[in-house]
């Protein structure tokens, strides 16, 4: 019996600093994103990347963070022990078990992008699993505005799941497949994951190919998503991050229509803006470890120099 490939799933990915050695850091922060379709965590010793690790998310939130955890930490020897401060984020951010504190996936995405792309990015378009957010933010990573439409899984990472599977086609190769035909098709009329489904048939049945399929889909998520950042107008320089951020057959024809040019990763980064979100809340933890030592030694400092305040106007 053959088993069934599961076209719609994302290859798991993990990276470790080759150079790095945690055991000789202040501080291990990480940050875990556990979004509806997939889940990362990233770990940072004394502010630099140390590693990072994207699965699928599971019928358990917590479940899900315990995982990307240790597939970040484990092949460091890295334990929940080890960590000094720990930041929750995404659809299931308040499930993370260990998180000290939880932050929302905007400003997470937002600060991440940040990181990435550099203090000039000012427009974020995050494309997620079930919802879709644009982004404003200053030379620091900090959200000015956003707007998002979450009414459907159209126009997200799960909409471009269910073409993958209806039509048999790995998710990772849909943007360069979409690309491989002679002349751009019409966008197809519903970018509905159930009308979708059905209409991608249709259009076999009526002898299209699978690649005419494709880029007629890309083309209708393209412009659904185009529409909404034209609501927020663009403002230069422009980043796209979350996993259909990674499907250049959807990121292309979005540029074609905005008319901007996303800045992209350089090619021999080992970031991926998958973990944008993770990466983001492995900052904020380490800007938060920071603070709470700052505000430790200070009380420390402040509570001897108090007690002898006190012994002497007891003498008085």
């Amino acid at each position: 019996m053959t088993e069934q490939k599961d076209y719609w799933r994302w290859s798991e990915k993990t990276w470790q600093a080759p150079d790095l050695d945690w055991r000789t850091a202040a501080a291990v922060t990480v940050g875990i994103d556990v979004g509806s379709v997939s889940s990362q965590a990233v770990l940072l010793a004394d502010g630099k990347v140390l590693s990072f690790f994207s699965t699928r998310t599971g019928s358990s939130s917590p479940d899900s963070a315990l995982r990307a955890f240790k597939g970040a930490g484990g092949p460091l020897g890295l334990a929940l022990d080890d960590v000094s401060y720990a930041v929750g984020t995404g659809y299931g951010r308040v499930n993370v078990p260990f998180a000290d504190r939880t932050i929302t996936e905007i400003a997470c995405h937002a600060r991440g992008a940040n990181f990435m792309g550099g203090p000039e990015i000012r427009t974020i378009l995050d494309m997620g699993g079930q919802d879709c957010k644009v982004i404003r933010c200053d030379e620091r990573g900090k959200v000015l505005n956003f707007i998002m439409n979450d009414k459907c899984a159209a126009g997200t990472g799960r909409g471009m799941e269910v073409i993958a599977d209806v039509l048999s086609v790995p998710i990772e190769d849909i943007g360069r497949r979409s690309f491989e035909i002679d002349e751009e098709p019409q966008p197809v009329s519903n970018v509905c994951t159930v009308f979708a489904k059905s209409e991608a048939t249709s259009l076999l049945r009526a002898g299209w190919s699978v690649n005419r399929v494709l880029a007629a889909y890309c083309a209708a998520m393209a412009q659904r998503v185009a529409g909404l950042i034209e609501r927020m107008e663009v403002e230069r320089d422009f980043f796209i991050t979350g996993g259909i951020g990674k499907n250049i057959g959807v990121t292309r024809r979005i540029e074609r229509l905005i008319g901007v040019e996303a800045i992209k990763l350089p090619a021999d980064s080992f970031l991926d803006p998958q973990i944008a979100g993770a990466l983001g809340a492995a900052l904020f933890a380490h800007s938060l470890h920071r603070k709470a030592e700052k505000d430790k030694d200070a009380a420390a400092t402040a509570a001897p120099l108090g007690q002898a305040a006190g012994a002497g106007s007891a003498t008085e």
